[in-house]
């Protein structure tokens, strides 16, 4: 799949995964998953239609986007910076509007409105195809809490942010930094919420990536969006001056 190519979107996406790919090599015998997600990167294929069916329109999130890329700064990440700015434009961007959970499922309009991802490897919407594997980026917006959820599929985060908020299983909160690998084994519960600057995130599922998420209800998700609107209105003020938000 690094093979290099004539057409500009296939050289660019497979830079960022090669990019991703020693970035994960260290890890791979000391954090569980990341080995998962090395075997199956070879096996993806080159989609050869993929940029025949990029039909992306503008959305609303694009200056998000934009912004934190250019928000990531460790140097450590330098490479996989340069190389998603390079591939942005080639890739198929998309919200979650509640396919991956079940009808009614609560996942409160804060996620909702600030939520974009998109794969680089996977069965639909992406350059490398794989039937049970993805490879991709997420992004939330800043002040978003996306609630705690499981799913069958296990799941890899490489953080590309300075700093998010993360809990596991609804224990207490716990702030990883860029650079950070966070592996969700099968069903275990987690939770993320963001702070003054965007999210952006390398994920992965490595198996059963056609099964849903479900939300794991937590009784004190109303105090943590408050703390997080809260946040938003002080540092509004901070930087403008005007208090409405």
């Amino acid at each position: 799949m690094y093979d290099q190519s004539k057409n500009t979107d296939e050289c660019v996406i497979a830079n960022l995964i090669r990019a991703i790919n020693t970035y994960l090599i260290p890890y791979r015998k000391t954090l569980r998953g990341v080995e998962d997600v090395l075997t199956q990167i070879p096996l993806a294929a080159t989609k050869g239609n993929f940029r025949k069916n990029n039909t992306t329109q503008p959305f609303p999130t694009a200056e998000i986007l934009k912004t934190a890329v250019c928000n990531i700064r460790a140097q450590t990440l330098t490479t996989i910076r340069e190389c998603l700015l390079s591939a942005t434009d080639e890739l198929i961007w998309k919200q979650d509007e509640d396919e991956y959970y079940a009808p009614e499922s609560d996942l409160g309009n804060g996620y909702r409105a600030n939520n974009l991802h998109a794969l680089l490897i996977g069965p639909s919407n992406a350059k490398y195809y794989h039937p049970d594997f993805t490879l991709g980026i997420f992004l939330l917006g800043p002040f978003t809490f996306y609630r705690d959820h499981f799913h069958l599929a296990p799941e890899l985060y490489l953080n590309l942010t300075n700093r998010t908020g993360w809990r596991f299983q609804g224990g207490e909160w716990i702030d990883y930094g860029a650079g950070s690998l966070i592996w969700n084994d099968s069903n275990n519960v987690h939770a993320t919420r963001v702070y003054d600057e965007h999210f952006i995130s390398i994920f992965s599922w490595t198996r059963n990536i056609n099964s849903l998420c479900k939300v794991f209800k937590c009784e004190d998700w109303k105090k943590v969006e408050q703390e997080l609107h809260d946040s938003q209105w002080r540092d509004k003020v901070h930087n403008t001056g005007v208090a409405n938000v």
